[in-house]
């Protein structure tokens, strides 16, 4: 089977849908591009199934790439037979390539190379065919030889038995076997380190449970608890089980030189085979495990991201402290610094407290700020406490505020990235700057921070760093291109991640406007340096002149699709100074002349038509408008003292791992929604049922202040008519 028609099978797609987007992946399209604006040749891929088409891809091209080095070695080495090239060409995984070619690999010095080269090859083949009438001892007396370093008939015994048993641990299809019956009939085992030693692995003390029944999150758990000491960890199999698999491939009968092969197999599986095997499976085991985090945390980054801007709002964000107090920094509806400070509001002392509620009574009234954004690290449940007594005793002002994530906000605020944009601030100050913003807007905030810091997943640092990072990488391209970018003021770390803009263009391109002024239409970024016509076609959809020379420049549109969309208005009656108008007779227009005919006439596709229409329709719009708006919260707050079993609350998830999803209902320590409390119906996976930022109604099953821990429902509870 080809590549293309494999990877067709496997992700359930037309072999043509397949062709086209490798096509366009080979010639440097990205995967935003592809999915925004080549519909027509991918069958309307989306940017998900791109991104795993690419990287199944990119695997099975290293797959085809090592079987032919793995041919050309045995080739070179004459051992190649048709049968074996057949297998080697049926690999489906790296593993079984390797396990193919390892019998033909060049190995450092062994026991069985020590005894091949001592003449013992045709002893150890003589007993692997087992012949009733051979006796092993007789047999190797003619193979001693004092000059090899083969002194008695023991010895050359010896040297067989060693080749045997490498023989018999390079055998390919045996490991099969055995891998696949540790998978589904063996179990993981996990002990203490220490009984004695308290940790939060406690439950994994004394554990066991089959491997094909182990949850991938426990995998990833008992792996860091052996990292840190706690726990140690092995894969076992039934007892007999492995040992007979593999005698009963090599021994033919029990006689002396059968019970010789089977010694040499037991010793085979003992020492190589069964350690090689829970290796194997061990690292199968946290990959898939790992990839399902990542699968998990990049879903979970995307909901983030995508999160509805709080436009128009005068923000203030505060960042929580107990010594050095809380920081303060009061933006404005852009993001533009307006007043900074710090206020003891968490101190000891009734006066500090007193002083710095004053302090931030000012700013609410003097700056008319709409919304306060906190910080969710220590002190914030102090500071929630303080701010929602200052917005009771500024009724008029109408103020809200909300708990923030502040993850990645410190490695933000001392990065070279914020040295550069708030040279005269010091580092407490622009993690307030940042927490406020990222209420404003958090993906134009968030971009700014490595993704892994951003805090939405579990075990990120025990991912591997490269597929992590480029996972996640993927997740911010696809949701920044998504949205759109403004050219006029987008900051250089949003700007590279356009499609088709590295780092350097996007300093080029914010180095061009600061020295050149804004940005008039989108051609003119063909004057930026490096910026050549390959990277323009890549990026020039994505990015947004608002009032600028052509109004279509202010929309998804494509530069190459101008005038198909000009000649769309044209046909329905309308011109390019209507765009921002009423248009709302367009879509019935369009649908009166026929989408298909339209298409034709125009010269685009079908789908690049109908995306057309929807720019048309609404001009810079951002799909994030679209969302519902986050939870605002004023007045009186509850202690996790206050819960009570059956009480019904609003929250907004924050978080979603394996097991379920963590709801933050405005008490500071956020409770968790068990995955068999999530639905009233099965569910596969918490991400089945909700997404980080969703507001939902929960039930409170139970509160355990001195555990920190609070136990919540969904089950049964209506989340109709939920909004902020």
């Amino acid at each position: 089977m080809d590549i293309l028609q494999q990877l067709a099978e496997e992700l359930k797609l037309r072999k043509e849908q397949v062709t086209q987007a490798v096509a366009l992946l080979d010639d440097g399209k990205t995967v935003p591009f592809i999915a925004r604006y080549r519909k027509e040749q991918t069958g309307s891929l989306d940017d998900q199934t791109l991104h795993t088409l690419s990287e199944r891809l990119n695997y099975l091209r290293r797959l085809e790439e090592r079987k032919q080095e793995i041919l050309d070695a045995i080739a070179a080495q004459e051992k190649l037979t048709p049968e074996l090239s057949e297998q080697i060409a049926a690999a489906k995984t790296l593993v079984e390539a390797e396990d193919l070619y390892r019998p033909f690999k060049q190995k450092r010095k062994t026991k069985a190379s020590v005894a091949k080269a001592r003449g013992l090859q045709p002893l150890a083949d003589l007993l692997m065919a087992q012949a009733p009438d051979t006796d092993p001892a007789a047999e190797a007396e003619a193979f001693v030889n004092p000059e090899l370093e083969v002194p008695d008939a023991e010895a050359a015994l010896s040297g067989a038995s060693d080749i045997l048993a490498e023989m018999i641990s390079d055998d390919a299809d045996v490991r099969k076997r055995l891998r696949n019956v540790l998978a589904l009939r063996g179990s993981l085992t996990v002990k203490a380190s220490d009984p004695d030693t308290d940790s939060v692995y406690r439950n994994y003390y004394d554990h066991s449970e089959l491997l094909s029944k182990t949850a991938k999150h426990r995998i990833l758990a008992v792996n860091r608890g052996e990292k840190e000491g706690f726990l140690k960890v092995t894969l076992t199999m039934p007892e007999g089980l492995g040992e007979g698999l593999v005698t009963k491939t090599y021994v033919k009968n029990s006689s002396p030189a059968g019970k010789t092969v089977e010694a040499a197999a037991l010793e085979a599986y003992k020492k190589s085979l069964l350690p090689a095997v829970q290796r194997e499976i061990r690292a199968a085991l946290t990959e898939d495990a790992s990839e399902q985090a990542i699968t998990v945390f990049a879903s979970n980054l995307r909901q983030l991201l995508l999160q509805p801007p709080m436009r128009g709002a005068v923000t203030l964000g505060l960042d929580p402290g107990f010594r050095t107090g809380c920081k303060v920094a009061v933006v404005d509806a852009t993001g533009k610094v307006l007043a900074t400070d710090v206020v003891h509001i968490t101190a000891n002392s009734a006066q500090a407290v007193a002083g710095g509620k004053a302090k931030l009574k000012k700013l609410i009234q003097q700056y008319d700020v709409a919304a306060i954004a906190i910080g969710n690290g220590t002190a914030s449940r102090e500071s929630e406490q303080i701010v929602a007594e200052i917005l009771r005793e500024l009724p008029d002002m109408h103020t809200a505020y909300m708990v923030v994530s502040e993850a990645g906000a410190s490695v933000y605020s001392a990065s070279k990235l914020a040295a550069e944009e708030f040279p005269d601030y010091d580092v407490a100050l622009r993690s307030a700057v940042s927490i406020a913003r990222r209420l404003q807007d958090p993906l134009a905030e968030l971009v700014k921070i490595e993704p892994k810091a951003i805090g939405v997943g579990e075990y990120q640092h025990d991912m591997p760093p490269a597929r992590l990072n480029e996972s996640l990488t993927g997740v911010v391209e696809d949701c920044v291109n998504a949205v759109g970018v403004d050219l006029n003021t987008a900051s250089g770390s949003l700007l590279s991640y356009v499609s088709g803009i590295h780092s350097g263009i996007a300093h080029n391109i914010v180095a061009y406007r600061e020295e050149n002024g804004a940005f008039t239409s989108r051609k003119g970024l063909m004057k930026v340096p490096k910026l050549g016509a390959k990277a323009f076609e890549l990026c020039a959809g994505f990015l947004r002149v608002r009032n600028g020379k052509n109004p279509l420049d202010n929309t998804g549109v494509h530069p190459e699709s101008y005038a198909a969309a000009e000649g769309l208005l044209k046909a329905c009656g309308y011109s390019l100074s209507d765009l921002g108008g009423d248009l709302h007779a367009l879509t019935e227009k369009v649908e009166q002349r026929g989408y298909r005919n339209l298409s034709t006439e125009l010269g685009v596709g079908e789908p690049t038509l109908r995306d057309i229409v929807k720019e048309l329709l609404k001009p810079g719009r951002d799909p994030r408008d679209e969302l519902p708006k986050p939870l605002m919260r004023s007045g009186e707050i509850m202690t996790p003292e206050d819960l009570k079993p059956g009480m019904e609350l609003i929250g907004t998830v924050r978080n979603i791992i394996d097991f379920g999803a963590f709801v933050d209902i405005g008490v500071h320590e956020d409770g968790l929604v068990h995955i068999s409390q999530l639905s009233n119906k099965f569910i596969k996976h918490p991400l089945d049922a909700v997404r980080v930022g969703q507001i939902v109604r929960v039930r409170v099953l139970e509160s355990d202040p001195k555990r920190k821990r609070i136990s919540l429902t969904m089950k049964g509870v209506p989340q109709d008519n939920l909004s902020s």
